[in-house]
């Protein structure tokens, strides 16, 4: 099993610079690539791995071992055509994981269809947040309220399930305080600590940054 997950990132632009910068600064293995070459060398002074190569080329694809990343993120919305083949071939070599960045809902359906596991709208998703999100896989969502301090959504693990809160004590062994429970669409504020919680149940946190891997 590896440590890390591994990282892919088509087009340099600012959203993808922004989500590529946030992955290599926590620690992940990023593989950066635009067909620019003025722009890989630009990048180059940050992002330790950084390719001038055309991600729409199925050789091109397997030559930087692409079929071995965990998650490719595609940010090329000015290009249509180049975001669905690059979905396509990264399919094809085995990424599970491939979130593509649109720029508009007619380029999300199309995405989706074509295999893109997650489409997000830059206006809505900054580079930086969808780097965190991904940073902090198994969170349904994180939103930082500052440099330590975030606000994470966790599914309930199996080991919590029969349980209630006063029995977990959470807060003690995470260092995180929940503000909210959420079933399905309803979403609780005021907890009773002897709720007890099952699979459908979701927890709104609010956490230290530096303490999340613990939930991993």
């Amino acid at each position: 099993m590896k440590a890390k997950k591994t990282y892919a990132v088509f087009g340099l632009g600012r959203y993808g610079i922004a989500v590529a910068r946030e992955l290599v600064e926590n620690g992940s293995e990023v593989i950066a690539v635009d067909a620019n070459q003025k722009i890989v060398n630009d990048a180059a002074a940050y992002l330790p791995v950084c390719k001038c190569a055309d991600v729409t080329d199925s050789e091109v694809i397997d030559r930087l071992g692409i079929g071995n990343i965990d998650t490719v993120i595609v940010c090329m919305a000015g290009n249509l055509e180049a975001s669905v083949m690059a979905i396509t071939l990264c399919k094809e070599a085995g990424v599970k994981n491939v979130i593509v960045k649109c720029a508009n809902e007619m380029q999300q359906k199309i995405l989706l269809r074509v295999g893109a596991d997650q489409v997000v709208f830059p206006e809505n998703e900054s580079g930086i947040r969808l780097a965190k999100n991904l940073l902090s896989s198994g969170f349904i969502d994180m939103i930082s309220l500052s440099k330590d301090v975030s606000i994470v959504e966790i599914d309930v693990k199996d080991e919590w399930c029969g349980k209630n809160l006063i029995e977990l004590n959470l807060r003690k062994k995470y260092g995180f305080n929940i503000v909210a429970i959420k079933k399905g669409e309803k979403v609780t504020v005021n907890i009773n600590p002897e709720q007890v919680l099952d699979a459908q149940t979701t927890l709104i946190v609010i956490a230290n940054t530096t303490k999340l891997g613990k939930l991993k």
